[in-house]
């Protein structure tokens, strides 16, 4: 069922120890590293370059707290990335779209002060989210739990546009 939580020998959980993961995903990674399977069989080999890549997988979405989040969900049946999922609360829109405003005028003014400033505001709103996604998965309140996961991709999303404008 949670196949990515298994590989790392991890409970399947929102709240998960970070230095365990990293730990395995080092030990994974050296073990499944094709370069240990190269005077192996073209069979063993293949094998490795599969389980290199299910680790690699496996590492990418559960080192993310909003993947991971998403990945517990579908283990619910909860598609949290569907396309028919797109309403938002009115108040996190408009507070979208004032940031995005943000972004370009600092952006056309090379304002760098004014990035670090936006890019603050949104580290400061995805640390106030994750602890609301923490809550919700607590409470198994799988709604809005995916509800925050939508939420957290937009922050995500804008973050990575912020620090591309620096």
């Amino acid at each position: 069922m949670s196949q990515h939580f298994t590989l790392f020998q991890l409970e399947p959980a929102f709240d998960i120890d970070t230095a365990a993961l990293e730990q395995t995903y080092r030990s994974l990674a050296a073990r499944f590293h094709p370069d240990r399977h190269a005077a192996a069989s073209a069979f063993e080999q293949k094998q490795a370059m599969m389980m290199a890549s299910a680790v690699n997988e496996a590492y990418r979405i559960l080192k993310n707290p909003i993947d991971r989040a998403a990945y517990l969900l579908e283990q619910h049946n909860i598609h949290a990335d569907s396309p028919e999922h797109t309403s938002f609360p009115p108040e996190f829109l408009m507070q979208q779209m004032e940031w995005r405003e943000t972004l370009e005028e600092a952006r056309a003014q090379n304002n760098q002060a004014a990035l670090l400033a936006l890019e603050a505001d949104i580290q400061a709103e995805q640390n106030t989210l994750l602890s609301a996604l923490q809550t919700a998965f607590k409470q198994t309140d799988h709604h809005n739990a995916a509800n925050l996961v939508r939420q957290g991709r937009f922050l995500n999303k804008l973050r990575q546009e912020i620090q591309a404008a620096q």
